[in-house]
């Protein structure tokens, strides 16, 4: 007989405590191969293909496409051992038990926080004789009552949720079910069970929607919604005081986002300062290093981005003014300087707004940095991005000047120091050698944490990338 081992969703990483269920990449009977994806998932940081890390065949999934997942929650089931035994498995529909085989092995691959190798082995107990465990089906087992004291989140005892709301709110739930509250309860999962008990409700009372009358989790929850209405709504409210609209759920990305921008306005006491620059002369240099007008690089060299000079200006520039890379420790009550800079980039896409990071930007010259930024743009796009590709960023530049605007107030990045705004590169009137001339000008700002340095150091960083702009032959000096 085959062994039926539970694969769960493993640690992936960077402090994720969720994933959504984007495709299943298996059946239930498909053979799985050791290290095979069999889910891809959407975290907070990135799309991730699971491998499991078992072989054999599938016998059940758990969660369908558009599901929350938690860390630890069971993903799949497989039966290993013989392909035979192990359909049998699967077509039986074995939970996550089953008879003892050859103990499987693994190849020993993690993503983080499991590998693949054997599963421990379980003793097991010895009970004394005389003493037998209870015969209780675990579909008709006992539930303990709560007390008769209607609070947020308890269903009165024979109350009709409809009937108490007021005129006008509907919300459809279970009805209870008439009659003393006795007998077996039509309930099959311990995770309805759970949830039931943290809410003091008790499940005797609803009619399930499921088959035969089994109590389903959407039956548990429209219940706790409905109690928490009836004992925290006034009756007088008008219904039309509810707002009407289209309900996004906060997750994934646009969650990660916004946890995160709130968390840098709650913490982090930022100012920001700007500047004006005429960018004519790091057009041109940028044209130079890219063969137009017959010089430049050579023909199979990779093209020069504005992005990639400005990341080295800003390489530059932090090796000037370190307080800049650095991060508060506030536990500690420390400024913490960083030696490597690893620089964050802006990038818009289908999925929302990503921040790619290119590792040890200062040890990078302009073809470097422009090549990684090639490489991380075009993974965030496809959605391919590590999480590791995402995190642990020390200072962050952002372009947005690629969406037609000249300026903006950049929010940090949490929790690094610092962000440096880069506003469109138009031609605008200018004082150049003391004549009125048309120049290429750009808007510069940049947002700092107030704890880790003045705005006489703030001032002198964007000062000195404004000067570069201006004159990239200042950059030479640093080269």
């Amino acid at each position: 007989m085959p062994q039926v081992l539970e694969f769960k969703l493993p640690d992936l990483g960077e402090g994720l405590t969720e994933a959504e269920i984007v495709r299943w990449l298996v059946e239930v009977g498909d053979v799985v191969a050791i290290d095979q994806p069999v889910v891809e998932v959407e975290t907070a940081k990135a799309m991730v293909e699971v491998p499991c890390p078992y072989g054999g065949v599938v016998t059940a999934r758990f969660g369908e496409e558009g599901a929350e997942l938690p860390v630890g929650a069971p993903l799949l089931t497989v039966a290993v051992g013989s392909v035979e035994s192990s359909r049998e498995a699967a077509d039986a529909g074995s939970g996550t038990g089953g008879a003892a085989g050859a103990e499987p092995s693994g190849s020993g691959n993690v993503l983080v926080g499991y590998g693949t190798g054997a599963p421990p082995v379980r003793r097991r107990r010895v009970r004394p004789e005389g003493l037998k465990p209870p015969t209780v089906a675990p579909d008709t087992a006992p539930v303990t009552a709560p007390a008769p004291v209607a609070s947020a989140g308890q269903v009165p005892a024979g109350t009709s949720f409809s009937a108490a709301l007021p005129d006008g709110l509907r919300v459809p739930v279970a009805e209870p079910v008439a009659g003393p509250a006795v007998g077996p309860v039509a309930v099959v999962s311990p995770l309805v069970r759970k949830l039931a008990r943290q809410h003091d409700l008790d499940l005797r009372r609803l009619a399930g929607s499921g088959p035969d009358g089994l109590i389903l989790r959407a039956d548990v929850e429209s219940a706790i919604r409905a109690a928490t209405v009836v004992a925290t709504r006034p009756v007088e409210a008008e219904p039309s005081a509810r707002r009407v609209g289209e309900r996004i759920a906060l997750r994934g990305v646009r969650g990660a986002v916004a946890e995160k921008l709130s968390r840098s306005r709650r913490e982090i006491p930022d100012a920001t300062c700007w500047v004006d620059a005429d960018a004519t002369e790091l057009m041109a240099a940028r044209a130079a290093m890219n063969g137009v007008g017959g010089a430049g690089f050579g023909t199979g060299a990779a093209k020069v981005s504005v992005l990639a000079l400005l990341a080295r200006i800003c390489t530059a520039a932090l090796a000037r003014y370190p307080e800049l890379n650095s991060t508060v420790d506030q536990e500690a009550r420390e400024i913490v300087r960083l030696p490597e800079v690893h620089l964050g980039f802006a990038a818009q896409t289908e999925r929302g707004l990503v921040v790619p990071v290119v590792r040890d930007a200062q040890t990078r010259n302009v073809e470097s940095i422009g090549a990684e930024i090639t490489r991380l743009t075009e993974a965030a796009r496809t959605g391919t991005l590590k999480p590791a590709e995402l995190t642990g960023g020390t200072f962050t530049l952002n372009n947005y000047g690629v969406f037609g605007v000249d300026g903006s107030t950049p929010i940090i990045n949490h929790p690094e120091a610092a962000m440096l705004g880069v506003g469109r590169i138009v031609p605008k009137p200018w004082v150049h050698e003391g004549e009125l001339a048309v120049r290429r000008v750009v808007q510069l700002s940049l947002t700092f944490d107030h704890r880790v340095c003045d705005g006489g150091t703030a001032g002198g960083f964007l000062r000195y990338v404004a000067d570069c702009v201006e004159q990239p032959a200042v950059l030479l000096r640093t080269l």
